[in-house]
């Protein structure tokens, strides 16, 4: 009676954290899906004003909305970036290691990163609350509130302290990193020569 009910649990536990990763996943992939969408606005601001140029036509405010445009595509697709392993990383140091001291120092890694990036992300929430706040305008031909541009901003960074503090759990774990690609004992060599050779990243 007892074990079925521990069982019971266990699965109970298990389910919810499938939920918890699948809508993580998602978190990620959508705002990797609307970075996408602001780099095609950014495509068809700037077309639409080179274009527009030979018609006598013009957006108002158009290098303002590219410029928007451009800051929420940068930071909305850093989650996604970092969990596909696609994120520039120095790993000289960590390339060298292996087993339990390789797993330690990404933990330290990711600690410090986790640190850094929520203490950007809590300024960057507080500017765009006090945008919102004090119904600060931008200062240019259209007078749109600062707040709306800026989600972009402080959403994207939130989105990945969010993947930062998931890779961190995932890691102390004892689960390899997702963002990591190929075999665990892959040299820095064989990583380029599987590249090269047309193999996975």
């Amino acid at each position: 009676m007892k074990m079925g009910a521990r069982l019971a649990r266990h699965g109970d536990d298990v389910t919810a954290v499938g939920l918890v990763r699948r809508v993580l996943d998602m978190l990620y992939l959508g705002a990797g899906y609307a970075a996408g969408v602001f780099l095609f606005a950014i495509f068809a601001i700037m077309m639409v004003m080179s274009i527009g140029r030979q018609f006598t036509l013009n957006i108002p405010a158009g290098d303002d909305f590219a410029s928007w445009c451009m800051a929420a595509m940068a930071f909305l697709g850093l989650a996604h970036t970092f969990k596909r392993g696609e994120m520039i990383r120095v790993g000289l140091l960590l390339e060298r290691l292996r087993g339990r001291t390789k797993q330690v120092a990404e933990i330290v890694a990711l600690c410090v990163a986790t640190a850094f990036i929520l203490y950007f992300t809590r300024h960057a929430i507080q500017m765009t609350y006090d945008s919102w706040r004090f119904n600060d305008v931008a200062q240019g031909v259209i007078a749109l509130p600062l707040w709306i541009p800026q989600l972009g901003f402080s959403g994207g960074l939130a989105i990945l302290s969010i993947a930062l503090i998931d890779e961190t759990i995932n890691v102390v774990g004892g689960h390899r990193p997702s963002y990591e690609r190929g075999s665990p004992d892959e040299t820095p060599d064989e990583f380029i020569e599987r590249i090269s050779q047309g193999g996975g990243g």
